[in-house]
């Protein structure tokens, strides 16, 4: 039988394919936890991989699961839509930060465009312009553009992307970790890189005082594999690194490994929770894992890849990845609600 081709939209249907495939392969980079007056997690913040900035409320993403049904059962089927939006960047947004930890925070994001934009947090939730109009309603207070390099015969260099931002809101200063093989900044900074090596600077004088060399002190002379997340404690006494599928952590002070922690599967991103670490990579697994090493606890998570794992100080945490999946685990590790980031 054939159908009625009169009414055809062929334009309609190349962007419905287009925008099917967007959706299927979008992919959470980094989540964010929102300041609130209580300081209940209420609010996570999202940069994705088609550029946007997006915020979610938990309690009524928890409030549209079916009665009845477990989360587990409908973690595929709860597309969430989002409380605010914006179109941060030209291509993927890599990481998401707070500056300030109250309502009058700033809201920062860096991406593939080399920019890092900021937005006044209020204005961004107290905004009345309806969702389906939201993207540029708001405008940032901060607009900053990485250096380009200068080559022969004045040419310039493509904008390096920001790859992560850090922020240092008692001495006024945010660093970024750019793809030009820098770090911009005012203060002390740890980086990982692509040599395999983490480095710590003096920013001030521009020198590196500390190499860690995972793959030097492991001897596996001949396995090349760069850093690709680290973390510090609060006391900022001890380094988390992780490079391949191989999780390091360091004593700082002593500039010494105290164990090494072996993964099935590459380490995409870590951070502690007090002497604890949580770390999370390309299989759908949250690990907990102690200083000495121990695997602590394993929590079967919704993204088949996740980027990025972020802890509330509730203990709440939350776990994005591929498929613009985020998962929500209580601190007792059950899984509060499971959604996906539904685009405009």
């Amino acid at each position: 039988m054939c159908g009625d081709s009169t009414n055809w939209d062929e334009d309609a249907y190349r962007k419905s394919i287009l925008k099917e495939r967007e959706i299927l392969t979008r992919t959470v980079f980094r989540t964010v936890w929102g300041p609130s007056k209580d300081g209940s997690p209420d609010t996570i913040v999202i940069a994705s991989s088609d550029g946007s900035i997006t915020s979610y409320s938990i309690p009524s993403c928890i409030s549209k699961l079916p009665l009845g049904l477990s989360n587990s059962k409908v973690q595929q089927l709860l597309g969430i839509e989002p409380d605010g939006f914006l179109h941060g960047h030209d291509g993927p947004a890599y990481d998401v930060k707070f500056y300030g930890g109250n309502e009058d925070a700033l809201l920062l994001s860096c991406g593939d465009d080399g920019r890092i934009c900021g937005w006044r947090w209020k204005e961004f939730t107290e905004s009345k312009v309806p969702i389906n109009l939201q993207g540029n309603h708001v405008k940032p207070v901060l607009d900053l553009v990485n250096h380009q390099h200068k080559g022969p015969w004045g040419a310039l260099s493509p904008v390096p992307e920001n790859n992560a931002i850090a922020v240092d809101p008692q001495g006024g200063a945010i660093f970024s970790a750019a793809g030009d093989s820098c770090a911009y900044c005012w203060d002390v900074i740890v980086t990982g890189s692509e040599d395999g090596t983490a480095r710590i600077w003096d920013c001030k004088s521009g020198k590196c005082i500390k190499v860690i060399d995972p793959v030097k002190d492991k001897q596996l002379k001949g396995v090349i594999s760069c850093v690709s997340c680290i973390t510090l404690d609060a006391s900022e006494s001890w380094l988390a690194c992780g490079s391949g599928q191989n999780l390091s952590v360091w004593n700082l002070p002593t500039s010494e490994c105290v164990s090494t922690i072996s993964s099935h599967s590459p380490i995409q991103d870590v951070v502690f929770d007090n002497n604890q670490i949580l770390a999370v990579g390309a299989e759908p697994l949250l690990n907990r894992f102690d200083i000495n090493g121990m695997t602590l606890s394993q929590i079967q998570c919704a993204p088949r890849s996740a980027f990025s794992v972020s802890l509330h100080p509730s203990g709440v945490i939350s776990v994005g990845g591929y498929g613009g999946l985020v998962d929500v685990i209580s601190q007792f590790g059950s899984h509060l609600c499971t959604f996906c980031c539904q685009g405009l």
